[in-house]
């Protein structure tokens, strides 16, 4: 009996609920797990209350998508069936918008990009240099060690 992470079943889950709502077999031949395994896990998560389940990143910007365009009746009366705060959806409305936004502002320019590989380079060519002269240094006082443990010895035995 295979067991699978928390994670892959709820991902897995969440194809079968909607707003996807896979088949069962097709899932079953996709993950390769048996369908009466994912039956039991199904039913599993529907004995959950629904504000309870995880929704999925697509299936959030499905909701959102879904609910733009509804008044305020209509997204209530959505919400309801689907088991979703109105607040909820507001919040993911509001990460899509902002996840859209960012890369355009976070992106670095060509040149900006260029610098940073050579500053990376000048870096990486610093660390090795300080690796090899700490691995210099070591050896060094490795060898000291040993040359001073031979000079005690033959000072002790001379004593004697």
């Amino acid at each position: 009996m295979g067991r699978y992470a928390e994670t892959f079943k709820r991902r897995v889950v969440a194809r079968l609920l909607p707003p996807e709502s896979a088949s069962v077999e097709d899932v079953s031949r996709e993950v390769g797990v048996a369908a009466q395994t994912l039956e039991r896990w199904l039913s599993d998560a529907l004995s959950t209350p629904a504000r309870e389940r995880a929704w999925t990143a697509p299936a959030r910007l499905e909701a959102v998508i879904a609910t733009a365009a509804m008044d305020e009746a209509a997204r209530s009366a959505w919400c309801r069936e689907h088991g979703v705060y109105p607040q909820q959806l507001q919040q993911w409305r509001e990460n899509a918008t902002q996840a859209l936004a960012e890369p355009e502002e976070a992106r670095a320019s060509p040149q900006q990009t260029k610098q940073d590989r050579r500053r990376i380079r000048e870096l990486e060519r610093e660390v090795r240099r300080k690796d090899r002269a700490l691995a210099e240094t070591a050896a060094l006082l490795v060898l000291s060690r040993k040359l001073e443990a031979v000079f005690n010895n033959k000072d002790k035995g001379e004593a004697e």
